[in-house]
């Protein structure tokens, strides 16, 4: 059996049904063989290699299992890594294989920067921002190699690895009867009785609890046992921007995002709470403001993390991790009754009611009301995928999620050009309507996956908010740099083309939403099947609001509140609206 052969033997084997990539040299042999299990496992083509690794992050963002993306050796490989970079901050399982020159034409010890035509030493560069990453010189390890790749990417806290496979490698015959298998150490733990019970003494003690939810919990699978488990202690909670798809909009304990972007009563009920138990979130700065030591400064903080690394940054002197897999934790918790709390944490919930009722009007953006407006046309069983820029923090500020949605980010790295081809990812990982959201920018950066789309005749509606514009950085010109706008705006160095003339020229129907009122039509274009492309016009001068300044903390976002409000707020302690 050739060794290229035996790879995709083992995809298909893995239950992967469809990779992404673009032709090479150094792939052939790979392309040869998936065309050979075409039926059992779908390679499809893209335009450019970060498109490709985009689409294996929206797989497996989407179906839990690892997105696979291919390329050459050289700039194949390099135009990777930005996707790479994303699996690995967000936590995605993915697997890259990247071709790479034969064995003979290593540059090996010698004193040289390259020996082969388009050789790169892919494995080094990608070694910090992989789970595993390694070359394969010996034939005979295919089999250890690869059941170490997919066990690694699954295992813990998900992420990518990467195999750089030398062509005369993958041309190799091998006896796979004879290859020798990986065996992975298993992880044993228990039902984690400690761990409950101090989350049960805690919950007892607290007045204000508040549970935050991160994108640990989606990317562990646990959506569904988390809601059960939040059914049952009856705690508010607050999300991640890119966990907020971890609980419906319209759930009785949905208190928003928190964070510098996030929503004002979220903010305020992490001020005011005397218990956060965090749930899978890193909890950045961007999460907590800049100076920790005002962050929810009347709470205990308890953490629950797979990943006993992320407690070496500290929010909290005296904060308690508990290292958890939810995958466990979640389910014992649920079999628990201890954790049927009967509505004594009533009063803190109407208090967090009241602060929702007070602020929430208070930033009300008109892409912000189209966005809401927007999100009602949506089908339930959607996935929806975001850019980077202001149209991902309208949509974390304003989608209203429903139950079973998917709402996928580049959240850790922050990748421009990602939602489109992660939308196609995301399409064949779940075979469900895929709505994605892209800014004029980022449009821009991966808009040939376009004639992918186009080609497959995919049902994904693209949605440009376009401000024709650089609206984030925009801003911050606005703010701190007299309003300078340098290179992004349309008089100063940055334009846009006629996007609906672009889509149009890939093969796509084209809409226009001028305003609110246009919103009707969405119906008629999310009834109908296939692609769609959808132009939503923006003033050119767009903000996100509220926006945290530095050093402040989280609950006193711009604008600033009037301050008698923002007084009476904090003090206020009464326990019903």
């Amino acid at each position: 059996m050739k060794l290229s052969d035996y790879i995709v033997s083992f995809l298909v084997q893995m239950k992967i049904t469809d990779v992404f990539g673009y032709p090479g040299g150094m792939v052939t042999h790979l392309m040869d063989s998936f065309d050979k299990y075409k039926g059992s496992i779908n390679a499809h083509v893209n335009y450019h290699e970060q498109g490709a690794s985009f689409c294996a992050c929206g797989y497996g963002q989407t179906s839990n299992l690892p997105g696979v993306a291919y390329a050459t050796s050289g700039p194949g490989a390099t135009n990777l890594i930005t996707g790479v970079a994303n699996a690995f901050f967000d936590s995605i399982p993915c697997i890259f294989i990247t071709g790479q020159v034969n064995t003979n034409e290593l540059r090996g010890e010698l004193r040289v920067r390259q020996r082969g035509f388009q050789e790169t030493d892919i494995v080094s560069i990608a070694n910090p921002i992989t789970k595993y990453s390694v070359q394969i010189t010996e034939a005979e390890s295919i089999r250890y190699e690869l059941e170490k790749a997919f066990f690694i990417s699954m295992d813990g806290r998900p992420g990518p690895v990467l195999l750089d496979v030398p062509m005369n490698i993958q041309r190799t015959e091998i006896d796979p009867e004879k290859l020798p298998s990986y065996c992975p150490i298993l992880d044993h733990t228990g039902g984690y009785l400690d761990e409950m019970e101090t989350l049960l003494h805690e919950l007892s003690q607290a007045k204000k609890p508040v549970i935050n939810a991160g994108a640990g919990i989606r990317s562990a699978g646990m959506t569904q046992e988390f809601d059960q488990w939040i059914q049952k202690i009856k705690i508010p909670v607050v999300t991640t921007m890119i966990g907020i798809d971890c609980i419906p909009s319209d759930s009785p304990y949905c208190f928003g995002f928190l964070g510098a972007y996030g929503h004002r009563f979220a903010n305020f009920a992490l001020a005011k709470c005397d218990l956060i138990i965090s749930i899978g979130s890193r909890l950045d700065c961007r999460q907590t403001g800049n100076d920790k030591t005002i962050f929810a400064e009347n709470a205990k903080l308890i953490r629950i993390d797979i990943d006993e690394g992320e407690a070496t940054n500290k929010i909290k002197e005296d904060e308690r991790l508990l290292l958890c897999d939810i995958r466990k934790l979640l389910p014992a918790m649920n079999l628990d009754d201890r954790f049927k709390f009967d509505n004594i944490y009533q009063s803190w919930l109407n208090e967090c009611r009241y602060l929702k009722s007070e602020l929430s009007q208070i930033d009300n953006e008109p892409t912000n009301a189209l966005i809401e407006k927007i999100s009602t046309y949506i089908p339930k069983d959607a996935v929806i995928t975001t850019d980077v820029g202001q149209n991902q923090v309208w949509v974390a500020q304003s989608f209203q999620v429903k139950s079973g949605q998917k709402i996928l980010f580049s959240g850790g790295h922050g990748a421009m050009g990602y939602s489109l081809p992660a939308a196609i990812g995301a399409y064949y990982a779940s075979k469900l309507p895929v709505v994605s959201f892209n800014g004029d920018g980022g449009l821009q950066m991966n808009i040939q996956e376009l004639q992918f789309i186009v080609r497959e005749q995919l049902p994904i509606k693209i949605l440009l908010m376009n401000n024709h514009s650089l609206g984030m950085i925009r801003h911050f010109q606005e703010m701190y740099f007299d309003s300078n706008f340098i290179q992004t705006s349309a008089d100063r160095g940055y334009t846009t083309p006629d996007f609906c003339k672009v889509a149009a020229a890939y093969g796509l129907k084209t809409y226009t939403i001028a305003n609110l009122s246009d919103c009707e039509i969405l119906e008629q274009i999310f009834a109908c099947s296939g692609p769609a492309f959808i132009n939503v016009l923006c003033n050119d001068k767009t903000y996100t609001f509220p926006k945290l300044s530095m050093g402040k903390p989280i609950h006193d976002q711009d604008p600033l509140i009037e301050r008698e409000l923002f007084d009476r707020l904090i003090r206020d302690k009464r326990a019903s609206i």
